[in-house]
């Protein structure tokens, strides 16, 4: 299972996105920034709130110079089928990856091998930086609905300490507010 601060390993998977169906590999964004938001299942209740928020926030992670992958343990043609029959589903512009045999989410952590949940993805959002190296990561149970906004901002933060000189980002940061320079105090307004 990958780590804060390794870098990621190569992964390939088929996609749908733009109404296609395609091959995609994590070396296709080198030098970007990506977004990996895991989910259990097409078709389900929480998940297609928490997909059609980051849809609806995608041209604010682009802006970031981001892209977001969609992932979960269905295959291509549930997502499309699911994209054909969602409203919400159909603002999806990002690639909804298709990990059928987990081995996506076992390289991430979130694959659920025991407790009637088998062969399904837990909730996982992770930040990869440009070079590939993993930065922010939060997993937590299926029941619980995540918050695109906040995963923005931990974007934006991470980008933040990776372009300023040593500075750091305290609590609720957001871009424009003081930051840190570890031993002193807090730096002005950037």
């Amino acid at each position: 299972m990958v780590k804060i601060g390794e870098k990621v390993e190569e992964f390939q998977a088929d996609a749908f996105q733009d109404e296609k169906i395609k091959k995609i590999k994590l070396s296709d964004y080198k030098g970007k920034w990506v977004v990996m938001l895991f989910y259990p299942a097409d078709f389900t209740f929480i998940c297609p709130t928490e997909l059609e928020e980051a849809a609806d926030m995608y041209g604010d992670f682009k802006k970031e110079g981001a892209e977001i992958l969609s992932v979960s343990t269905d295959t291509v043609f549930v997502h499309k089928a699911w994209h054909d029959e969602s409203h919400a589903i159909k603002k999806v512009k990002y690639p909804m990856l298709a990990d059928p045999t987990g081995r996506i989410c076992k390289q991430f952590g979130t694959y659920i091998e025991t407790g009637g949940d088998e062969g399904l993805s837990l909730r996982g959002s992770f930040i990869i930086d440009p070079d590939g190296v993993l930065k922010a990561m939060d997993v937590h149970d299926n029941s619980i609905g995540r918050s695109a906004p906040e995963i923005l901002r931990k974007l934006q933060a991470s980008k933040f300490v990776r372009e300023s000189d040593g500075q750091v980002c305290p609590a609720s940061w957001k871009p424009g507010g003081k930051t840190l320079k570890p031993g002193l105090d807090l730096v002005g307004k950037i």
